[in-house]
């Protein structure tokens, strides 16, 4: 039986880490906390809102120029 130096097989990557030229090539994303990716997620989520706000004040704006009745439709 023929044993190779690879213990996962021929594939030099595992779980973000590979082998490139004999060095350990670390390719995992940063580590971040549960807390901190909520208020991540917040963030997004208030930003977000900031920009649906201003989109449809633009919105109503030009239906008013355009003397559109159905404005108050909403």
């Amino acid at each position: 039986m023929k044993m190779n130096n690879f213990p996962f097989g021929a594939n030099n990557s595992v779980g973000g880490l590979s082998v490139e030229n004999g060095r350990l090539i670390n390719n995992r994303k940063d580590g971040e906390t549960g807390i901190a990716q909520a208020s991540r997620y917040r963030s997004q989520m208030k930003k977000q809102y900031k920009i649906d706000c201003i989109a449809d004040g633009i919105e109503r704006a030009k239906m008013r120029m355009d003397h559109d009745n159905d404005i108050y439709e909403y």
